[in-house]
């Protein structure tokens, strides 16, 4: 069912600063503490995301927790703190490496890992974070945190019997997207994709409640839009690790409006921020490196410790494997 009014709202929505409160050169590279390259660029990430450094360097949470041990809100509250105050040209970013497993248990130190696994594990850490001490928080209440309000959405499913046309609704809450480029070459296209109805076969499929035929087509649309657009651009082939290596191309700017449940209304407009780059042959080997959008406007390619002023047209034409939008 469509997700009911939050009970208690955990952070004021008229508290997120969208725009960045004061203009600054990049902060510091982050050195690699060995196969860390792929945990370095998703915290470049999140370090130039407006809306979350701004109530980062506010040092609102860390006044307010009372968690015991690790806290990854606080964790990353000092990390951004360190990069954009540090008078070095890099810093160790030693405090994520010394918790890397209580953000995601499948992390090992000194062993390559993945980029979209480490964001998914960060964002879900950041958000246990935001809930501790929240007990018995109904599911509309747990999308009120700060977390949630910058890059939390909704989905909505809506599914078609054929036959007798009965259809029926489901919401699901989403921090990122993971979108399949198998067989599309841009973004956009990638979305389209996403939003097309497609007809349910074989283990997907079931009977529809009214008449029992199942013939059942499903339409996935964006219900309601996150504030930052978080995209996984989906480069394994297969199992094996094999790449999918070729460019897709994807905007400076992009209108979310054509993928809503209701197309009616305004552009939705998102600016791109910051640009994840894998190098390699395959998934399983190679090097992450990303470009990001300092609060000067100005974009910088992050290599572990170089940081390296570059113009938008080479941020555009990358290999992209995730891609951040601001609204």
């Amino acid at each position: 069912e469509e997700m009911t009014p939050p009970q208690k709202i955990l952070f004021p929505p008229v508290e997120i600063c969208m725009d960045w409160q004061q203009s600054q050169r990049p902060g510091a590279g982050l050195r690699n503490l060995g196969s860390t390259c792929y945990i370095n660029v998703v915290l470049q990430c999140l370090t130039y995301t407006p809306p979350l450094t701004n109530y980062l360097l506010s040092r609102e949470h860390s006044r307010l927790c009372f968690q015991q041990g690790f806290c990854m809100m606080c964790v990353m509250e000092a990390h951004v703190r360190k990069v954009l105050h540090s008078s070095a040209s890099a810093v160790w970013p030693r405090a994520v490496i010394r918790d890397l497993k209580l953000i995601g248990e499948e992390f090992e130190p000194d062993t390559a890992g993945d980029a979209f696994e480490f964001l998914r594990c960060a964002l879900k850490a950041m958000q246990r974070a935001c809930l501790s001490g929240s007990s018995n928080l109904d599911i509309s209440s747990q999308t009120t945190t700060i977390v949630h309000q910058i890059f939390g959405g909704l989905l909505k499913s809506r599914v078609t019997c054929l036959r007798c046309q009965e259809v029926s609704d489901s919401y699901k809450a989403f921090l990122h997207i993971l979108l399949d480029i198998k067989e599309t070459s841009s973004l956009t296209a990638a979305l389209n994709d996403l939003v097309t109805p497609k007809q349910l076969h074989g283990k997907n499929c079931f009977k529809c409640s009214k008449c029992e035929e199942a013939t059942i087509s499903k339409r996935v649309t964006v219900h309601h839009v996150p504030k930052v657009f978080a995209v996984c651009l989906e480069r394994a082939a297969d199992h094996t690790g094999k790449k999918i290596s070729r460019f897709v191309e994807y905007p400076e700017y992009l209108d979310l409006l054509p993928y809503m449940s209701d197309t009616a209304g305004e552009p939705l407009v998102y600016s791109l921020y910051a640009v994840v780059v894998h190098s390699g042959d395959t998934c399983l080997d190679g090097h992450f490196f990303c470009y990001t959008k300092a609060s000067n406007g100005l974009w910088y390619k992050m290599d572990d410790e170089s940081v390296d002023n570059c113009g938008i047209h080479a941020v555009l034409s990358q290999q992209a494997y995730l891609l951040f939008y601001v609204r």
